[in-house]
């Protein structure tokens, strides 16, 4: 039996930070004690835990050394700031911010295998939600499709963001619904009712850094170093639930009915008929699978495998995956 941990939450107070505190109470987590932490601006507040408010602290003065395990719901700057320090006291670090470039990338129903060389403590990685919806779909057509390319257009919820773009989306929907002005401000300019683009500032060959984050992710989490990826990520007026549109490019032709049993049997995917398919709103939203649908060859191609994904971005994609990797870990401690 796993004996209780002692566990920090770095960002309890953001939408990812409390879904993982709901969840480590709702997995009936190993918790002895759980500190949850954010920035000065922060704290102060409470969270509720197990029946109790908790009290939010500043994570500039917490001891590292007082816990076994911390998640990082954080920014990359807050991660760069206190996850080496947390190291170095002897804790192992879960990060969600994609701040720790050296670390281990992991997805439970991908590479859970990377676990059995991982001496503690150590940094993991929790990849960003739409390489983790990727990697649940795809790892279990591994063995199915010789994949020479994957091409991916991504639709994120603007709760990726935070709580900002979230009341943004709001507010921009309330303004043009009442036919007043509009006049945006933390996207640069209308997003209720609208595309964008990208996600994101535009490299000098105009990818944006998620997109080469998830190109990077990918790779590393289905174990195919050279694996060529496009991905295109495009802003929609969707709070919650990102979707996928993904095409699959096999060097010998696809068998459909295996490719339907392979997601049948897997864990975290729920597969939807294709006299059906799923959406954010209707299905994905406040669950724990990946809905994948739409399932079916290229128009005139039968050596391509054409897929629609949607989950929630914040419960399955971010938090919850990280708690799944640290269920994985905790069997690893002392």
């Amino acid at each position: 039996m796993t004996h209780p941990l002692d566990i920090a939450v770095v960002g309890a107070t953001g939408s990812v930070g409390e879904a993982l505190v709901q969840i480590l109470e709702e997995l009936a987590f190993p918790v002895a004690t759980l500190h949850l932490l954010a920035s000065m601006e922060s704290a102060g507040s409470s969270v509720m835990f197990a029946g109790k408010k908790l009290k939010v602290r500043e994570v500039d003065s917490f001891d590292f050394a007082q816990v076994k395990l911390a998640f990082f719901a954080t920014g990359a700057a807050v991660s760069r700031s206190f996850a080496g320090k947390a190291l170095q006291a002897g804790c192992t670090v879960i990060d969600l911010s994609g701040g720790l470039d050296d670390a281990l990338a992991l997805v439970p129903e991908a590479n859970a295998e990377r676990l059995a060389s991982l001496s503690l403590p150590a940094r993991i990685v929790s990849p960003c939600s739409a390489a983790v919806a990727l990697a649940v779909a795809l790892a279990p057509l591994k063995g199915l499709l010789d994949i020479e390319r994957v091409q991916v257009m991504a639709a994120l919820a603007v709760s990726a963001q935070g709580r900002e773009a979230v009341s943004e989306l709001a507010r921009q929907t309330a303004e043009l619904l009442n036919a007043r002005p509009l006049e945006p401000r933390f996207f640069d300019r209308q997003v209720a009712f609208n595309l964008l683009a990208q996600v994101g500032a535009a490299d000098e060959q105009g990818h944006t850094a998620l997109e080469r984050r998830l190109v990077s992710e990918l790779r590393v989490l289905l174990g195919l170093p050279e694996l060529k990826i496009s991905v295109s990520c495009v802003q929609v007026p969707v709070f919650f639930g990102d979707s996928f549109s993904v095409a699959v490019q096999s060097r010998r032709p696809v068998d459909l009915a295996a490719v339907n049993q392979a997601l049948e049997a897997a864990d975290s995917i729920e597969r939807v008929e294709n006299d059906d398919y799923p959406t954010p709103v209707g299905d994905a939203v406040g669950q724990d699978v990946v809905y994948v649908g739409r399932v079916r060859h290229g128009v005139d191609e039968d050596q391509q495998l054409n897929l629609w994904l949607t989950t929630d971005n914040v419960r399955k994609g971010a938090a919850l995956n990280a708690v799944q990797v640290a269920q994985l870990l905790i069997k690893h401690m002392p």
